[in-house]
This record gives structure tokens, sequence and C-alpha cells, in this order.
């Protein structure tokens, strides 16, 4: 029997790092050549990782919420024994399901192998469902039988034992559940799966707010926090026991720690990791490197709404004011290409780039996140429209790819669906330069010598002051602030009408 042990591979970009969310298989379950065995988040994006090797898992390298490092062991995998299995090494190692190892594990286990798959891509799991995309059916499909039907009493099955020396020992029996049978719960991303297990939220007990009833991410941390609303009192009692001046707390304080430069209770500690470690670093390095300026404008949108509501028709809908402005801004790089750049420090060079990657800057429960239209200067507007919306839903779903979100040339960022009027927003490194656009809103505004009640806007642009000075930033966001005040003219002059 041959031993092989899978190491993460790069996931794409370089990426050095990725963060364990679920296991697809178990020790002791067959596998095949490319069948996915984890689900694993990184810096870009969720994805599984198939295994290049055939034969029985023997071990699992990682728990679920770990982080592991590119090249480093993630599953090993017998090839071509006899059945047996070993467990995580290390005296007292649990699997990431094991009861002992997570209180709620057992209800969770009911839910992965309630029977749909659909849990693949974060949206639950259906009792009523066939099992015909889920590890069940994997499994089924290795060993040549029919993926069984779902039971009145789900079964859990119990972690390995080591094999007995000198032989394989026998594979435990499936233990029946305690817990009652229950519909899964749908969830936006399998991080909320995860975010409420490690709480210890109980996901039947929230009420979803996305699409349908789907749990996202808020849902769960305004659970946690009504929790520990509910908790407070008795934490406070604990933390006026707590020694402050001296930084020690009571035994029994746990998460009530003492923040040693206040002197006040810490609430919670949120590691860094996956989309928002990504983010961090890209926004930290951003600051570090590059000498920003800011430019702002505001202009009159209320052409601009008037020609997105002409361009509605029976059998499909108008463009986005989004996609107008998307349009606009292709356009301007076009005419000022050293906003569509990036620096290569060690060269000393501004490398000036033919073509747009556009990024669309998305707010999600992931995080914020930027999918990218690749070959925006080749689309018009429809088309333009289309794609952001394609790219911007697949970030929100969690079903993005790490070639959606790499690669952009310049960002655009409606920060205006926030609600706000401007942003000084940070440069999203190694691009060169950012738009933003603020909410529209009705404002007095002179026309024509006479005050109207007019849609007004602000559009403001950050730019790396190495690749242009204030007249190229200024003449760019110019031509954008002209264009989205007589929309018409603009988009005669693109061929787009």
């Amino acid at each position: 029997m041959t031993r092989e042990v899978f190491t993460l591979p790069d996931l794409g970009e370089g990426l050095e790092e990725a963060q364990l969310v679920r296991w697809l298989v178990e020790v002791g379950d067959p596998v095949e050549v490319d069948a996915p065995v984890a689900e694993v988040e990184t810096a870009k994006a969720m994805v599984e990782v198939p295994s290049p090797y055939a034969g029985l898992v023997a071990c699992l390298h990682g728990e679920e919420g770990d982080v592991i490092a590119v090249g480093a062991p993630l599953l090993s995998v017998d090839a071509g024994g006899d059945g047996a299995v070993t467990t995580p090494a290390g005296p007292g190692a649990t699997r990431p399901d094991d009861p002992a190892a997570h209180p709620s594990a057992t209800t969770y286990l009911e839910e992965e192998r309630a029977g749909s798959g659909n849990v693949l891509i974060g949206y639950g799991t259906s009792a009523a469902s066939a099992p015909s995309g889920g590890r069940r059916a994997r499994r089924a499909a290795a060993t040549g039988g029919a993926a069984p039907a779902p039971a009145t009493t789900p079964t859990v099955v119990a972690p390995p034992r080591a094999p007995a020396a000198g032989g394989a020992g026998p594979r435990p029996a499936p233990v029946p559940a305690t817990a009652p049978t229950t519909r899964a719960v749908a969830v936006s991303s399998p991080l909320v799966r995860t975010m409420a297990r490690d709480a210890g939220v109980d996901l039947r007990s929230v009420s979803g707010t996305g699409p349908g009833g789907v749990v996202v991410r808020g849902d769960v941390e305004r659970a946690i926090a009504e929790r520990d609303r509910l908790d407070r009192p008795e934490r406070a009692e604990r933390a006026e026991r707590a020694d402050v001046r001296s930084g020690t707390v009571d035994a029994g304080a746990g998460s009530d720690a003492t923040d040693a430069r206040t002197g006040l209770a810490v609430r919670e500690r949120v590691p860094l990791t996956g989309v928002r470690r990504a983010i961090a670093a890209t926004l930290s390095r951003s600051r570090q490197e590059i000498p920003e300026a800011t430019t702002w404008v505001d202009v009159d949108a209320t052409a601009l709404l008037e020609l997105r509501d002409r361009l509605a028709a029976p059998d499909r809908r108008a463009p986005s004011l989004l996609a107008l402005v998307a349009r606009f801004v292709v356009a301007g790089l076009e005419r000022f290409p050293e906003l569509n750049a990036r620096v290569d420090t060690e060269r000393q060079e501004v490398v000036h780039l033919a073509g747009v990657n556009l990024g669309i800057a998305a707010q999600t429960d992931r995080g914020l996140v930027v999918p990218v239209v690749r070959g925006a200067h080749r689309l018009r507007t429809r088309a333009l429209h289309e794609e952001i919306r394609r790219l911007t839903g697949a970030a929100r779903a969690g079903t993005a790819t790490a070639a959606d979100l790499t690669g952009g040339s310049f960002t655009l960022n409606n920060y205006g669906v926030l609600g706000v009027d401007g942003s000084a927003a940070i440069i999203n490194h190694p691009e060169v330069a950012i738009l933003g656009m603020g909410r529209v809103m009705a404002r007095p505004w002179v026309v024509d010598g006479q005050v109207a009640v007019r849609s007004i806007t602000q559009l403001s642009l950050v730019f790396d002051h190495r690749v242009c000075d204030g007249g190229t930033a200024g003449g760019f966001l110019r031509f954008v602030a002209d264009a989205v005040e007589q929309p018409w003219a603009a988009l005669l002059d693109l061929a787009d009408l």
C-alpha cells in the first residue's frame, strides 16, 4: 500500500495560503482522481480543491477554519490499500466533525448529509431532495453502488479508530443521531454556516433576510449581538470582579479579557483571514507605496436619469446608472491612458495598458471585493450593464472565481448605494486610480441663470501622483462629468446610439 500526501497547491495569482472552510470527505472515504475533497477560501474566491490521487482517505491535515500554507499537507491518501485508515496525528487529536470537538457538530452533520449537495455552494440541503451532487453521491459512485435514500433518522458516523497492531480494524458502524430531524437551513455561503457553528448559534432560530429567506452573514451577526445583549448583565458582573488595574480578570471571565491599553473588556477577537486579510494587505500596501491625491466635482445628473428612463424597452430593462457611467469612464481612459496603467517599481517605469479591464467595487457578506469586467473597452453600454450585473451578482453570492476578481486596470466604486455623498477612496493596488460616485439627490442648482431643483451627484477621483499631475486627472474627471451632464451627445460620439 502506498501513502500519498497531497499538499495544498498554488490556487492562482501566487497566493500563499488558504482558509479551510469545509471538508468534503472523511477519513476512510474512497476518492477518485479529480474528485473534490475540500472547500477553501483564498484571498480571491471560494474554491473546491480536487484530489490528484485515487484511494482511501487516510488523514485530514487540518480542521475547518484553519489557515493552511501553500505546499503544506492537506490530505493523505492510501492508494491500493486494504481499507486501513488512520486518524490525524497527535495525542488526543479529533477530527473537525467529531462531536467531542464541536458540541453542535451532530446537528451540523445532519444538515451536511441531508441530501441535495447544495452545501457545496452554500445554500444548505433538503431532506426531501435526491442526493445527486453531494458527498454521499460521490461516495456511492466511487464504490459502484447507488446512493442511499435519505433515512427518516439521519446517522452520524463516529470518528474512526486507529487500526490495531498487525492489521486494519473494522470501521465503526453508524450511530443514530440524537438530534431531531429537521429541514436544513439555507445560507448564503459556507462561511455563514461556519460562523454560526463556531458562535454556537442555531441556524433554525435565525430569520433569514436574504432572497427566499436565505440566512446571510448579517443575520448571524445580529443573532450573536442579541444573545450578547441578553447576556450583558452577567458579563458586566464578571467584569466588575476583574482587577483592571493589574490587567487580570476572573478565571471564569473567558472572552472578557481586558484590553491592556484602555482597560476595557474585550468583546471579541476577529482574525484577519481569507478575503478580509487580502483586503487589509492590499489597502495597507496602497497607502504605503502610492502618493495619492484626490479631486472631485459635483455633477448635474438630471439628463442622465432621463436618458436611462428613455432607454427602457418593453422587452428589456434600461441600463443602470452605473453601467452608463462605466461606459463614460472607459471612453475617458482611452483619452487619458496615464490613469489606465501601473507602476513597475523594479524597472522604474510607468506601464500604460492597451485596453481596459474595469473593476467594479462591490460590498458583499465576505467584505469589499472587486469583480473585473475584462475587455470593457470592447463592450457597448447594454453589454457592460449585463456583465456588471453578472459579476456583482456572483460576487455577492460567493460564486465568483479567482479570475473574476483579479486583473483589473482601473476601478469604479459606486459608494452612493451606501447612502453617502462622497469619499476619498483608497486605490486598488497595483492600479493607479479609482473613480467614485456618490448618491444622487435633489439639490438647488443654477440653470441658465435660474435656480432649479436638479439631481446632483459627486464624482471623486483618487490618483497616483507618480503617473500624472493634476492637469491629467482633472481632464479625465471633467470628461466623465461632461458626459454625465450631456449623456446624449456623449453616447452619440461613442456610437452607442
